[in-house]
């Protein structure tokens, strides 16, 4: 295990949640709970990056799709707001343009299912229709999404690449993720003893039930690496919880990154591994590219666990 020093690439990912709570700490009134999920579909002739942003905090509750230009630096965007008291809005259609041409999405989260996130598990289904195509089918009711929009599906699948959530709790925080996309989605669950009545502060993190890692002495080993198997599947895991441990409650998080397949040679982990994985879970990443594809291209999931009081 090597631990690493932190990346300057660290910091553009944290302005915009840092420059907030500077003077503002996030308390549980104002954490704001997102999941983005970045997809590669075929739209209108071109591999384009889809990004689907979920949002939820005590007053609202919203999807926001957004898909990338080919011809300029824009997206085009189509926000849905889920709002508790009206049953409607978790059921319609929409129609925007990309590039000139139409694109329809459909929604159905009526009966979805929500594990504490804003992100639903199960009953659901958000599509995205281009020249009769289901582009994008997110959800498990796929066979009720199909009769709807009335279209075929595509010739190949969307695929997911990127995932970030921004978590809020005080001891434990838990997300979801498939390291394959032919396999299984795992329960990740990240659990730490650090508040000031424990003397030697502890982290932990469990996939599907089953502690991987266990980091004893957190205060010293704060920043670190490892790689574990999952189902036969190796995994690497990135951490760095200084904030946990020297900031005040609520003005910082702790960063977690998951991402599958094997560690670099060893005379490269210790300066590389930990700038590589947030470089590739950037939005500057090169697999964001709009004109590249690829089936094996690396998934990455970056956990951005805030503890508050």
């Amino acid at each position: 295990m090597a631990y690493l020093a932190r990346p300057n690439s660290l910091s553009s990912s944290r302005a915009p949640y840092a420059q907030r709570s500077t003077n503002d700490p996030v308390t549980y009134k104002t954490a704001q709970s997102t999941v983005t999920c970045t997809y590669q579909a075929h739209i209108t002739g071109f591999w384009r990056n889809v990004t689907v942003l979920w949002s939820k905090n005590l007053m609202n509750h919203s999807v926001t799709i957004s898909i990338d230009s080919v011809e300029r630096d824009h997206n085009y965007e189509c926000k849905i707001d889920l709002k508790p008291w009206h049953f409607w809005a978790k059921k319609g259609y929409k129609t925007f343009e990309v590039d000139g041409n139409e694109i329809e999405a459909y929604w159905d989260l009526r009966s979805a299912k929500f594990s504490g996130g804003p992100e639903p598990c199960s009953d659901f289904y958000v599509a995205l229709v281009s020249e009769e195509e289901v582009v994008l089918l997110i959800g498990d009711y796929k066979k009720k999404a199909y009769k709807r929009t009335k279209s075929r599906p595509a010739l190949v699948d969307a695929m997911l690449f990127f995932k970030k959530e921004h978590v809020f709790g005080k001891k434990s925080f838990s997300t979801r993720a498939r390291f394959d996309h032919k396999k299984r989605e795992h329960d990740i669950v990240v659990e730490s003893s650090t508040s000031s009545g424990h003397r030697d502060p502890e982290m932990w993190i469990s996939i599907d039930g089953i502690v991987l890692i266990h980091v004893k002495n957190l205060q010293w080993k704060f920043r670190g690496n490892q790689t574990v198997v999952v189902n036969k599947q190796q995994v690497q895991v990135f951490w760095d919880v200084h904030s946990w441990l020297f900031c005040a409650p609520g003005s910082s998080y702790g960063l977690i990154i998951f991402k599958p397949g094997a560690p670099e040679a060893d005379s490269d982990v210790e300066e590389n591994s930990w700038c590589d994985a947030a470089s590739d879970c950037s939005a500057n990443s090169r697999y964001f590219s709009t004109q590249s594809y690829s089936k094996a291209s690396h998934f990455c999931l970056s956990l951005y666990a805030w503890k508050i009081e």
